[in-house]
């Protein structure tokens, strides 16, 4: 099992799952499906919702690393808190990079949290999430918070070029009820939001699962995106690289990776695809094919 001060209460559940009674399953469930919030009830709130006893709460909690219930309470206020951290707060309790070898050690850290991410997020995850995007049946729309929508971009600009029905959301929730409304049960929305989580994410993901049914998948960090709540697949992703600043490097990689993995799975597909939108793409005013092409005079 992980080191149980530094996972989150969520990832110590899990791991813990096997060795749960049917009550204390019980327990485990009600918190999971509303996380953080129904563990920050009172004892007596938790016993009545789940028609399990308090001493049984008592040893729940106890087998999850918590010293009592209002140690667990304490533990998930703090995720509540780590998760608003802003580059500032973190400045404070940053582990200074070496400045003779700036460069190499950051490096070092960023390899860190990639190893950290491969051990996080399971090749069966992983392999889901790549089918629901690779599936020409789905529609799949995405949408980022103030920084992570630019990997969201990044995302939609490849998968535009492996197939169709690739959807980018406008940053303005003006313009999202356009996309809601296109939504069917079978499409898939990708939403990206990291610690200092934007609400309105949180309300859209809440409000396309009730209204809408589409599948929603929300790539987040361990402290989790209020919008995880409403998701159907959660991929939760390591940021912290001992630094002011988060790191995105595990959600580039895993972008990356899906573009390959995506276009690998109808490579057939994907060359037409390619092949005529560059036919389209070159043909369009402004693009100079013989500049394109390495063959124009210098002058």
């Amino acid at each position: 099992m992980t080191d149980g001060k530094s996972s989150t209460i969520r990832t110590r559940i899990r791991e813990a799952a096997a060795q749960l009674t049917a009550s204390e399953r019980k327990i485990a469930n009600a918190i999971l499906a509303d996380y953080p919030f129904t563990g920050l009830e009172s004892i007596q709130e938790l016993a009545a919702k789940t028609g399990v006893s308090a001493p049984s709460i008592t040893r729940f909690v106890s087998k999850i690393g918590c010293s009592g219930f209002q140690d667990l309470q304490r533990q998930l206020i703090a995720e509540l808190k780590e998760g608003q951290r802003s580059p500032l707060d973190l400045k404070s309790s940053q582990k200074p990079v070496g400045q003779s070898e700036f460069l190499s050690e950051y490096a070092s850290r960023i390899s860190t949290v990639l190893r950290e991410m491969t051990e996080t997020v399971s090749q069966a995850q992983f392999d889901s999430l790549a089918a629901l995007l690779a599936d020409p049946s789905r529609n799949i729309f995405l949408l980022g918070g103030r920084v992570s929508d630019s990997i969201a971009s990044f995302l939609s600009t490849h998968l535009r070029q492996i197939r169709s029905g690739i959807y980018h959301m406008a940053d303005n929730p003006e313009f999202w009820p356009e996309h809601v409304l296109r939504m069917r049960r079978k499409d898939v929305v990708l939403l990206f939001d990291f610690r200092r989580y934007q609400n309105s994410l949180s309300r859209l993901a809440e409000t396309i699962a009730g209204e809408r049914g589409a599948t929603i998948v929300v790539i987040t960090d361990k402290w989790m995106s209020p919008a995880a709540r409403s998701a159907d697949h959660v991929v939760a992703l390591p940021i912290d690289a001992g630094t002011a600043w988060d790191t995105v490097i595990a959600a580039m990689a895993l972008v990356e990776a899906l573009i390959v993995r995506v276009s690998e799975t109808d490579w057939e597909a994907t060359q037409k695809r390619i092949k005529d939108w560059d036919g389209i793409r070159f043909a369009m005013p402004g693009y100079d094919q013989d500049r394109i092409n390495g063959d124009a005079d210098e002058t």
